[in-house]
């Protein structure tokens, strides 16, 4: 049985360990307005307090509600919290690639969806390194991703798969959500769907297939084959996220 209450004091331990070890400042994350985000958010201020946790909304052609949302998350748990609109730089990009060749939508899709992510990491990276240059200690980044979405291979290579330290990397979809009540993340942003902000799909939509049905085949429970088979599917066409081949000369 999942203990949410001792969980969450086993991961705030584990950060300040982490932080004190290496002796570290603070975090610089990115706040989405969704669950994953704002749990991650929550945890590190109460291992850091506020004071030491910076976050930061990247807006790219996105929805006013998502940057609102994230606020009420800085608001909760008392951070600061910036914004770098990343419209207009993901817009000259796009000229540049336009430049290339007159590719249509469907062949430009995947490659528009994941540059989002990327510009993202790199802004987060940025202001991480800024901070650290000018507030007298060293700040990292902390991934947000939970074991679903790893499991499955939801997430971006070169984007949201780059980061410092991992809080949530073993919880999933519901042990977050019960580790977000016992910190007290606003209900709008903890119950939200969760979708991407990117391809206006919910993220069980995008996947086709249930967080629930991926939690049971993580932990070795018994699903419908037919789901059963699409979520290992999923895992196994995206080995190449995980495993990176690297060439050892005799």
């Amino acid at each position: 049985m999942f203990d949410a209450k001792k969980e969450t004091e086993r991961i705030i331990e584990f950060i300040r360990d982490y932080y004190s070890k290496h002796n570290l400042k603070g975090a610089v994350l990115g706040i989405s307005g969704g669950k994953d985000s704002g749990v991650v958010a929550g945890l590190m201020c109460e291992a850091l307090g506020p004071e030491n946790v910076v976050g930061v909304t990247l807006p790219c052609h996105s929805k006013a509600a998502d940057r609102n949302d994230a606020l009420l998350v800085a608001e909760k748990f008392g951070f600061e919290m910036l914004n770098i609109d990343l419209t207009s730089v993901y817009d000259a990009f796009k000229g540049e690639v336009g430049k290339l060749g007159d590719f249509s939508d469907e062949e430009l899709k995947n490659s528009d969806i994941n540059i989002k992510p990327r510009l993202r990491m790199a802004s987060v990276y940025y202001l991480a390194a800024l901070l650290s240059a000018t507030r007298g200690g060293t700040y990292i980044v902390p991934g947000t991703s939970n074991a679903c979405e790893l499991y499955v291979g939801y997430f971006t290579k070169g984007g949201d798969s780059v980061y410092d330290i991992a809080p949530i990397y073993s919880l999933t979809v519901e042990e977050v959500i019960k580790v977000g009540e016992v910190i007290g993340v606003p209900e709008k942003v903890l119950y939200r769907t969760p979708d991407d902000g990117i391809s206006g799909l919910s993220d069980e939509d995008k996947l086709g297939v249930k967080y629930t049905d991926i939690a049971k085949v993580i932990k070795g429970e018994e699903i419908d084959s037919v789901e059963k088979e699409k979520i290992e599917k999923l895992h196994n066409s995206a080995a190449h996220k995980f495993n990176i081949p690297v060439y050892k000369h005799e």
